[in-house]
């Protein structure tokens, strides 16, 4: 009967939003969505703790995992588009209690990331007009951001657009800028790639230095899974998915292996000013290092701008992602049935009300309640990363229960690559990256620390158990799981055809 109410469920649950997002569109999205102050600013602290080549490897290896996770997203994506796409995916492929506890903790995650984002733009804000309360900058973005929302589909993604093309190009100045500051075309003395070797370098601190990096580059990429949200609202997504995820890989590597290798070429693993992490550290971001010692001295005013856009971005995109989970949750009976009720451009105000206040909420408690403000955003922490193994998961059962009932895979429009090799990897390197956050407190009996830093897995855990035990939901058989491909409209097939386009692999 729970696989059954999510079947039907599933098959409206783009009945009601509109299919207003262009392949342009979902291709920025997806690489918006990894560009952030996660390569602006952080990336400098990732080169300073593991070194040149330690940055390198971590960033490398987690891109690959990004990679074959957007691939098995874009295969399930393509064949069943919907809103809120990889926690319907987990509760029709593996488990409805797995769903529940997926789409809560995403929806949560994303709520209180929208919070944390309005937040560094008053630090961003602060930079220009130091004068200004920081909560006036961020009532305003928390304002923008719903305006934005409030609109039409088309309004969100043309905005993702242009805010992303922002970040894209500053990246190419940048990366020609750095380039040419390596020979010696710009900042006077040559650098060449005297840092990679200079002390201890390339790398630093071994590979448990190397895996502390992998944290900070998995949060770097965290973002690139909204690609599957917006397949429910795309006019063609077995067009544009497929075109976004092909064009992550290349993304990947152009915009932050090149990247590093700039920062790491031109400034030393040792310089003091790599160790900024924050917004808040603008003046010592890498980027606008580089930029200083090419000669260009309004390189701080410019960054500065790039990430308050950045900021931005990040904050919009995450209104976008949260409300879509929780109008999917909705439509697939796992929240109250107010939140699936949409406006008649399509956009679920209910659910877009519920993420604003809760964000809303959350700021005002770093202002009233410092204390609760950080456990919120500790238990919002690891989502990422636990919404990642849940894609990885999803996919390996949808395609061993796809071969398994006698289908071809040529009946698919896309095919994920290297599996099962990929989403293996991916499932290995996630669990590797959580319990690699913060090891050190288990072994020194930090458990304050500890429920810190893991608060958001034993709150999945508690999702999950109680609608199994509420629910008294089993792992779906592979026999019995629902592989049927969904029309643009959001009606199941009955039996899918070999497609066309089908050598996507």
């Amino acid at each position: 009967m729970e696989q059954s109410m999510t079947n039907a469920t599933t098959s409206e649950a783009s009945d009601q939003v509109k299919r207003g997002l262009k392949t342009r569109h979902v291709s920025m999205i997806a690489l918006g969505g990894c560009i952030g102050t996660g390569l602006f600013v952080a990336s400098g602290s990732a080169i300073s703790t593991a070194g040149p080549g330690g940055a390198l490897v971590a960033y490398i290896a987690m891109g690959l995992m990004v990679y074959f996770l957007m691939t098995s997203l874009g295969e399930m994506a393509t064949n069943m588009p919907i809103s809120g796409s990889f926690a319907a995916y987990s509760a029709k492929y593996v488990d409805p209690a797995l769903g529940f506890a997926m789409g809560w903790n995403y929806w949560f995650n994303w709520a209180i990331t929208v919070a944390v984002d309005i937040s560094t733009a008053a630090l961003v804000m602060k930079f220009w007009l130091p004068g200004v309360p920081g909560w006036i900058w961020s009532a305003v973005a928390l304002i923008l951001v719903f305006t934005i929302n409030a609109f039409s589909v088309q309004a969100f993604g043309e905005t993702e657009f242009w805010m992303s093309l922002i970040k894209v190009v500053t990246i190419f100045i940048f990366l020609a800028v750095g380039l040419m500051t390596i020979v010696g075309i710009m900042g006077g003395h040559a650098t060449g790639l005297e840092n990679f070797t200079y002390k201890k370098a390339p790398f630093v601190g071994g590979f448990p230095a190397i895996l502390s990096v992998f944290v900070v580059a998995g949060f770097s990429f965290q973002g690139t899974e909204l690609v599957g949200i917006t397949a429910g609202e795309s006019e063609d997504p077995s067009h544009s998915v497929p075109k976004a995820i092909n064009s992550v890989f290349w993304r990947i590597i152009l915009f932050y292996i090149l990247a590093i290798f700039v920062i790491a070429a031109v400034l030393p693993y040792t310089s003091h000013d790599l160790l900024g992490s924050s917004a808040s550290d603008i003046a010592i971001s890498p980027f606008t290092l580089v930029f200083k010692r090419a000669g260009l001295a309004a390189a701080a005013s410019v960054m500065n701008a790039v990430i308050l856009t950045a900021v931005i971005s990040a904050a919009n995109s995450g209104m976008y992602a949260s409300t879509r989970m929780l109008f999917s949750l909705s439509k697939e009976g796992y929240a109250p049935k107010l939140f699936e009720r949409t406006g008649k451009n399509g956009i679920p105000y209910p659910a877009l009300f519920a993420t604003t206040i809760i964000a809303a909420l959350t700021f005002i408690s770093s202002i009233a309640g410092p204390q609760i403000y950080m456990w919120l955003v500790a238990a919002s922490g690891l989502t990422g990363f636990i919404a990642w193994f849940g894609i990885a998961l999803s996919h390996l059962r949808f395609r061993r229960a796809f071969t398994l009932q006698g289908h071809k895979l040529s009946e698919l429009k896309y095919h994920a690559k290297w599996f099962p090799l990929g989403p293996i990897l991916a499932l290995v390197l996630c669990i590797a990256v959580i319990v690699g956050q913060d090891p050190q407190s288990f072994f020194t009996g930090n458990w304050e620390q500890v429920l810190v830093t893991y608060m958001s897995v034993p709150l999945v855990l508690v999702l999950y158990i109680g609608y199994k035990i509420k629910k008294h939901t089993k792992l779906i058989p592979l026999k019995d799981v629902d592989v049927s491909p969904v029309h643009r409209d959001g009606t199941l097939k009955e039996a899918p055809k070999a497609a066309s386009d089908a050598s996507n692999d």
